[in-house]
């Protein structure tokens, strides 16, 4: 989370106003900003982030130990981070026809590597980053439609990624609680834990990523 402020602050040291201001919290005080940016970044998580539930959920199955879950899980914080504070400042702009699809068919990509390989291999750490800046430009676009307000910029953004970190690890903590600590370890966890979760997780976000290229 820290890694991921920093490089918030790096995105926004050059000034750039070219979102959608959110007039109303322009009025409001910066602990009313902070709070309700926060809150906005938990929801956007849970329960209205499905499709980003899915991808943590496919990112920590392959793991036994938590350490390497929020490793690749800071990766991919790194990654949106910085996507995010740029297409705020309209320096990466891509419409949601293009990053949803992305989005989904990442999630699709990911679940297949936890069925055809037993262990992470050192390119996840790579490919979870490119994924994170991808679930960057779609986190911007659903805070786009709520705004920032222009006084609190920074301070809006950051906490709205600070909830969606706070989403992100109570995900985390969920899968390993839930299914690794109490299964990982036994030799029947591949067959009844990670295969069926996956192709389940493998078939959902296939039909989101045809859904959102017809639709």
């Amino acid at each position: 989370m820290k890694l991921g402020a920093i490089v918030i602050l790096l995105a926004l040291s050059i000034p750039a106003w070219g979102h959608n201001p959110n007039v109303i919290m322009e009025r409001e005080t910066a602990g009313n900003v902070i709070w309700y940016y926060l809150v906005l970044g938990i929801e956007h998580i849970i329960p209205l982030g499905l499709d980003h539930i899915l991808f943590i959920i496919a990112l920590s199955l392959l793991n036994s130990d938590v350490k390497k879950i929020i490793l690749q899980a800071t990766a991919f914080t790194v990654a949106h981070s910085i996507t995010l504070a740029l297409s705020m400042k309209d320096i990466i702009i891509l419409p949601s026809e293009i990053i949803e699809p992305i989005i989904a068919f990442s999630i699709f990509l990911l679940a297949l590597e936890n069925i055809f390989f037993n262990k992470v291999k050192v390119w996840r750490l790579l490919i979870i980053f490119l994924f994170g800046l991808i679930h960057g430009l779609g986190f911007a676009a659903a805070l786009n439609e709520i705004g920032l307000p222009r006084n609190r910029f920074f301070t809006s953004i950051v906490s709205f990624n600070l909830g969606v970190e706070i989403g992100q690890f109570v995900i985390i903590l969920m899968v390993y609680f839930l299914l690794i600590r109490p299964f990982g370890k036994k030799k029947e966890y591949r067959k009844w834990v990670i295969y069926p979760i996956s192709i389940l997780i493998a078939m959902v976000a296939l039909y989101w990523t045809i859904e959102r290229v017809v639709g």
